[in-house]
């Protein structure tokens, strides 16, 4: 007689012995956390909702069969870069948010520009930690650099993950004493949905809406350029508001913004950076794969920005897959382009 199928994901233990029901008591506590999708920050009082869907792990299996060559850059940090690890800059309830400064090791201490990197992974997943080698490159060459974390679609959906970002601007700002900062001149640099998010940064500048519930009011929230690698720009379209074909597998914007687009295409709307875009949006460079999906909106922008004399460029490597910032043999020639475009815009 077939017995009825059950639709638990935990196993059957009936009749097992009580050594074995400890055992199994205590592996399923100890892996709680990675079969929830839940992260403990050391200081954090509670568990943070992640997905690992995006992991370096991840994108170079993806990458395996079609760009043998990519091989992960290695997150070191140079003799000459001094990181400070692990920097509290906002709290939300019991929640809080980290960065990580690299800061040059100079005998001259005067004030430098600074640059946030954002990491990527489709709003719900990445970790900081992605964007070290071109914030310690970027470090080397004698910026002031910050990785930053943001909440998740999985803890909090948009427009969190903006007022976050802000909130870190602010910091840095702050903090500008204690780490040499020139505040008049701090760019953002992201890639893919971090270039999205580095991008409506520079869109929003002075929207009070994106400022809600930020620490350290005091201090402006303002960058001054932007890079965007292979970030899309306008939700709207059909390569990002069209994926959300099966109920049960709601897309990365989807999950983010909370909402299909064809439930709210308002809120999609409102979440591309190229609704946002007007004379008072800072320069910005495009660092672009050959995948054109991820370059939505990017024309677009760049004709406004065009009409009212604000500088863009834009750069596309190509034969690259998406994540090529993240590996070799593409990391070179994305750090020059970054490395450049800032050195020109806020290094003058």
């Amino acid at each position: 007689m077939n017995q009825p199928r059950t639709t638990s994901r935990c196993p059957a233990w009936r009749g097992t012995s009580a050594s074995d029901w400890s055992l199994r008591v205590c592996f399923v506590l100890l892996t709680l956390p990675l079969l929830v999708g839940c992260a403990r920050s050391p200081d954090n009082a509670q568990a943070i909702l992640r997905d690992d869907a995006f992991t370096m792990e991840s994108a170079a299996a993806k990458l395996v069969g079609s760009f043998p060559q990519a091989t992960p850059v290695v997150p070191a940090v140079p003799p000459t870069v001094t990181a400070h690890r692990d920097l509290v800059f906002a709290s939300i309830g019991t929640r809080q948010l980290h960065l990580d400064i690299f800061e040059p090791v100079e005998s001259a201490r005067s004030p430098r520009p600074a640059i946030l990197f954002i990491h990527g992974g489709g709003w719900s997943s990445g970790d900081r930690s992605m964007e070290i080698p071109l914030a310690a490159r970027l470090a080397a060459r004698g910026f002031v650099t910050a990785t930053v974390e943001y909440r998740l679609s999985p803890e909090a959906r948009y427009p969190a993950a903006v007022r976050d970002l802000k909130a870190a601007v602010r910091w840095l700002r702050a903090s500008a004493d204690r780490f040499h900062i020139d505040t008049t001149r701090i760019g953002v640099c992201g890639g893919s949905a971090g270039g999205h998010l580095a991008a409506f940064l520079g869109a929003t500048n002075g929207n009070p809406y994106y400022e809600e519930g930020g620490e350290k009011e005091e201090h402006s929230s303002d960058v001054q350029a932007v890079v965007d690698i292979d970030g899309p720009l306008d939700l709207t379209r059909p390569e990002e508001s069209g994926k959300d074909v099966d109920p049960q597998r709601p897309s990365a914007g989807m999950r983010w913004i909370g909402f299909s687009f064809k439930e709210r295409p308002d809120l999609w709307r409102e979440a591309s950076p190229l609704a946002h875009t007007s004379a008072q949006t800072v320069p910005i460079a495009f660092i672009n794969s050959s995948i054109e999906r991820f370059h939505v909106g990017r024309d677009e922008m760049m004709e406004i920005l065009k009409a009212s004399n604000i500088y863009s460029e834009v750069h596309t490597i190509p034969n690259t897959p998406h994540p090529f910032w993240l590996f070799h043999p593409w990391f070179e020639e994305t750090a020059t382009h970054v490395e450049a475009f800032f050195a020109r815009v806020l290094d003058n």
